[in-house]
């Protein structure tokens, strides 16, 4: 348990260092305005803190820096919430002022002004795998071994799986599941098909279909297979201009992770409405090991179409980029209700 004056001291130094970049020292610390304390008590806590965990010392200087325990200590129970400059919320508010009747068109305004305004990288899940959402689901037994579930979507577009069922399956349990699977899929993005079938509808289907477990991996790889993504860079250079990433060759593994859609995607799901702050080790890629990771959603309604991101060193400005985040989060849900109210015709 940290006492008042260690907690002081580490929301001081993590301010200082991300303010910075500089390890900080005592005597700085000491020169603060909500400081009381001598240098000596200060580096004695220091110390203190270093033995704990939550600061490391560099080869370099006498001062300290945070650890990637001391930012989640810090994102979790010290920091302080920023207020947005009036003249942050004017650059996102006129972003949207022109009428944006393109989703593609609000989610690059969007990256543009994340980038702009942080001096990070911007990364945003588009709109497009959740625009598309089921409409109907047959599925046409072809034998006693296999199906064709023919998937329309509310685009128009028709899609035709072939996959094997048991023979255990009746022609009637699969008069059933389709019934239910109409009901309870209807208009649900195609992306988040696999997610309702496994919290909302296995349970129903097993009650009403005797032999579904027996069908049940079948139909999972007949009905959601992988949709493809799009993404939105914006501020692709802004990681140069960080002190952390002189080393050409971690911006370039940086980058060619950038570049994998795929993978950036996963990392990118976000099924919660809350900002999520992954930090170094935390992130799941090699790549990212010195980065900051900071999601979240936006809707329509309730929802969710997409994921917005900054990319950054574990040096991140977080309390600004939280507030930005909500900012634009609640912006772009406001801009896709109008569009969708007004019939896709716009603000």
């Amino acid at each position: 348990m940290l006492t008042e004056r260690q907690l002081l001291i580490l929301q001081v130094i993590i301010d200082d260092f991300i303010d910075s970049a500089q390890p900080v020292g005592s005597r700085a610390i000491s020169k603060k305005e909500k400081v009381s304390f001598s240098s000596a008590t200060i580096r004695n806590e220091m110390a203190d803190l270093e033995e704990m965990g939550f600061l490391e010392k560099t080869h370099s200087s006498s001062g300290r820096v945070p650890s990637e325990k001391g930012y989640r200590f810090y994102v979790d129970h010290l920091m302080s919430p920023f207020h947005l400059p009036r003249s942050d919320i004017s650059f996102v508010q006129e972003a949207f002022t022109n009428q944006l009747v393109e989703f593609e068109r609000v989610v690059q305004q969007s990256a543009r002004v994340l980038s702009d305004l942080t001096n990070y990288t911007s990364i945003i899940l588009g709109p497009e795998v959740y625009e598309t959402r089921l409409k109907q689901l047959q599925i046409i037994p072809l034998s006693n071994y296999s199906a064709v579930a023919i998937l329309v979507t509310n685009t128009g577009h028709v899609e035709h799986r072939s996959f094997t069922i048991p023979v255990e399956i009746q022609s009637s349990d699969l008069e059933k599941m389709v019934n239910i699977l109409n009901k309870k899929l209807y208009g649900v993005p195609i992306i988040h098909l696999h997610r309702k079938l496994n919290s909302e509808i296995s349970e129903l289907l097993r009650q009403h279909t005797d032999e579904f477990d027996k069908a049940y991996k079948y139909l999972q790889a007949a009905l959601f297979e992988e949709q493809p993504v799009k993404l939105y860079v914006g501020g692709k250079t802004n990681i140069l201009m960080q002190p952390e990433f002189k080393d050409i060759e971690k911006v370039r593994s940086l980058y060619s992770m950038i570049e994998e859609e795929a993978e950036i995607a996963h990392l990118l799901r976000h099924e919660s409405d809350e900002i999520k702050v992954t930090i170094g080790q935390e992130n799941e890629v090699k790549a990212m090991k010195d980065c900051s990771l900071i999601t979240a959603s936006y809707s329509l309604g309730d929802e969710q179409m997409g994921t917005i991101a900054l990319l950054g060193p574990t040096r991140m400005e977080y309390s600004k980029v939280i507030s930005l985040l909500n900012l634009l989060s609640n912006r772009m849900s406001q801009t896709f209700h109008s569009w969708y109210q007004n019939g896709g015709n716009g603000e």
